[in-house]
C-alpha cells in the first residue's frame, strides 16, 4: 500500500476536528445510542469479517470468530452501557469554613482529535477498544491500520458509516511514514500499538508537543507452574496461550518456568498436544514471511546455545509456515528468552522453586502478562503480587484482553498506556474543573490587604486544622469566630 501523499495526513486530521466539533456537543447518552447499533453490525458480518481474516491475517476460521467478533459485540455493549456512569460529573465537597459559599464540579472533556495506529496480529479487535471509548468520549479518531492489515482496516472504518458526523472516524492508509507523519500531526492524543522501537519514536514524537500518548508494545509473557498444577489443564492451558494466533500475540506464553518435581511429565504431555495440532484445522499461517523470518533466526540462536527441540518445524526461507515449536532451554542468554518473539514458540525451562521462577520471570524488559499455574490458589494469589507485570492470570493465560470492562495494561518494554475498562479513558479525556463562587461578600478572607488580622486569623486556622493540643484548639475556634467577621470588614 502506497503512503498518502504529502499533506494528506494534516487534511485528515482537520476533517476529523470539524467532525468532532458537532460530535463533543452531544450527550454521552445520544452518542451512546448513535454508536448502539455497530453491535448488530460487528455480528451480522461476522462471516466477512472471518473471511477478511483468513485471507489477510491467515487466521483460522475459529480464531476470527472467537477473538475477533464476538468480543468486539460485548465491547460495544459496555461502552454504550457504561459511558454515561463513568464519566459523569463529578461533585467536589469543600471546606465550608475556608470556602464559603463555592461549589465544585469535575467534568470530563473530550481530547478533541485521537490519532490511532495499530498492528496486523488482531486487526479488528485492537483498534475497536480504542474507538468505542475515545468516540463515545466525545473525540474524532484518525485511524491508520497496519499496511498488512489494509482491507481489515478498511472494514473496521466501514463499521461506523452513518452512526456519526462524516469524518468522525477517518481511515488512512500506509506504511510507517504515515503513521509516523500522524503522530507528529496537530493531534490531540496518539494510541499506538506495535513495536518497542517503534514505540520510543511515537513517544519522543508527544513528549515534544506535549500530547499524551498510550502505548501498548508488546510483551515476553511467563507462564509460572508450581509442582502441584493439574497436569492435563496447564499443559493444555500452555498449548494454546503459546500458539493462538499462532504466537502472534503480545501476550502469548514465551517463557515457561516449571518446578522439577513435575517437569518431565508435563513436557511430555506438551510435546504430545502440540504434535497433535492439525496444521489445517488447528493452526493459521504466519501473516508475514519478515516475521517468519525473525523466529527462524531466534530459534536458530537459541538452538546455538543448547537449547533443543522437542517438537516442531522451522519455516522455509520466505514461507510463513511455521509448525508450533518446543524447546526445552538451560541457557536463556539467548535472543529467543529476551525478545519477543512473536511466533509459534514455547521455550520451557526447569527451575528448582517457586522463588527461582518468580526471579527468573521478572527478569525482563517487558512487562506486559504472566500466568501461574497450581492448585494453591491462595498461594498464587501471594505470588501474583510478586509478579513485574500488568496481568497477572491464574490457572489460564492471555484471553483477558477480551473482556472490556477490566484493565489490560503493562510496564516496562510492554509500554506505558491502558486498554479497556474505565482506567482506560484518560488517554480520551482530560479533567476540566469549574467552580462556582455563590457567596456575595464584598471581599474573601485572602484577598489584599494584608493586616495583622489576616494574620492572627490563618495562625489560628493551622491551630483548628490540628496544630494544637484539644483545649487549645477550642480557644483557637473562638478566636477565629472574633476575627473572620473583622477580616471580612476590611480591617
Amino acid at each position: 500500500m502506497e503512503a498518502e501523499a504529502t499533506g494528506a495526513v494534516a487534511a485528515a486530521i482537520e476533517r476529523a476536528r470539524a467532525a468532532q466539533r458537532s460530535w463533543a456537543e452531544l450527550t454521552y447518552r445520544e452518542r451512546a445510542d448513535a454508536l448502539r447499533p455497530l453491535k448488530k453490525r460487528i455480528l451480522a458480518r461476522a462471516e466477512e469479517i472471518a473471511s477478511v481474516l483468513g485471507e489477510e491475517a491467515r487466521k483460522p476460521y475459529e480464531e476470527a470468530l472467537l477473538a475477533e467478533v464476538l468480543p468486539n459485540a460485548d465491547l460495544v455493549h459496555y461502552w454504550t452501557n457504561s459511558i454515561e456512569e463513568l464519566l459523569a460529573t463529578e461533585t467536589i465537597e469543600l471546606d465550608a469554613l475556608s470556602y464559603p459559599g463555592k461549589v465544585a464540579r469535575v467534568e470530563r472533556v473530550p481530547r478533541g482529535v485521537i490519532a490511532l495506529i495499530t498492528p496486523w496480529n488482531y486487526p479488528i479487535a485492537i483498534p475497536l477498544r480504542t474507538l468505542l471509548p475515545a468516540l463515545l468520549s466525545g473525540n474524532a479518531v484518525v485511524f491508520k491500520p497496519s499496511e498488512h492489515a489494509a482491507r481489515a482496516g478498511q472494514l473496521v472504518a466501514s463499521l461506523f458509516d452513518g452512526l456519526g458526523p462524516e469524518h468522525l472516524v477517518t481511515l488512512l492508509q500506509g506504511d510507517g511514514a504515515v503513521g509516523q507523519e500522524l503522530g507528529s500531526g496537530d493531534v490531540d492524543a496518539v494510541v499506538f500499538t506495535g513495536s518497542v522501537a517503534t514505540g520510543k519514536k511515537i513517544g519522543a514524537l508527544c513528549a515534544e508537543r506535549l500530547v499524551c500518548c498510550s502505548l501498548e508494545l508488546g510483551g515476553n509473557d511467563a507462564a509460572i507452574v508450581l509442582a502441584d498444577a493439574p497436569i492435563e489443564r496447564t499443559a493444555r492451558g500452555l498449548v494454546w496461550g503459546a500458539f493462538t494466533n499462532l504466537g502472534q500475540n503480545c501476550a502469548s506464553i514465551e517463557r515457561v518456568y516449571v518446578e522439577r518435581g513435575i517437569a518431565e511429565a508435563l513436557i511430555e504431555r506438551i510435546v504430545a498436544l502440540t504434535a497433535a495440532l492439525d496444521p489445517e484445522r488447528d493452526l493459521g499461517q504466519m501473516t508475514t514471511a519478515a516475521q517468519a523470518a525473525i523466529v527462524r533466526r531466534q530459534i536458530e540462536g537459541a538452538v546455538a546455545s543448547g537449547a533443543k527441540i522437542l517438537t516442531g518445524e522451522l519455516a522455509e526461507d520466505g514461507s510463513t509456515r511455521v509448525l508450533p515449536i518446543v524447546l526445552r532451554v538451560d541457557d536463556e542468554d539467548c535472543d529467543l528468552m529476551r525478545d519477543e518473539t512473536f511466533g509459534p514458540v514455547l521455550p520451557i525451562v526447569v527451575v528448582d522453586d517457586e522463588d527461582a521462577a518468580i526471579e527468573r520471570a521478572n527478569a525482563s524488559t517487558f512487562g506486559l502478562t504472566a500466568s501461574i499455574w497450581t492448585k494453591r490458589v491462595a498461594r498464587a494469589q501471594g505470588l501474583a503480587r510478586r509478579l513485574r507485570a500488568g496481568v497477572v492470570t491464574i490457572n489460564n493465560h492471555g484471553f483477558t484482553a477480551a473482556i472490556p470492562s477490566v484493565p489490560w495494561s503493562g510496564l516496562g518494554h510492554s509500554g506505558s498506556g491502558v486498554t479497556n475498562g474505565p482506567h482506560a479513558l484518560p488517554a480520551f479525556v482530560r479533567t476540566k474543573l469549574v467552580l462556582e463562587d455563590r457567596n456575595s461578600a464584598k471581599r474573601e478572607l485572602w484577598w489584599y490587604p494584608y493586616t495583622p488580622v489576616l494574620r492572627s486569623v490563618a495562625r489560628e486556622m493551622a491551630v483548628v486544622r490540628g496544630g494544637g493540643g484539644f483545649f487549645r484548639r477550642i480557644a483557637a475556634f473562638f478566636a477565629l469566630l472574633a476575627a473572620i467577621p473583622r477580616r471580612l470588614m476590611g480591617k
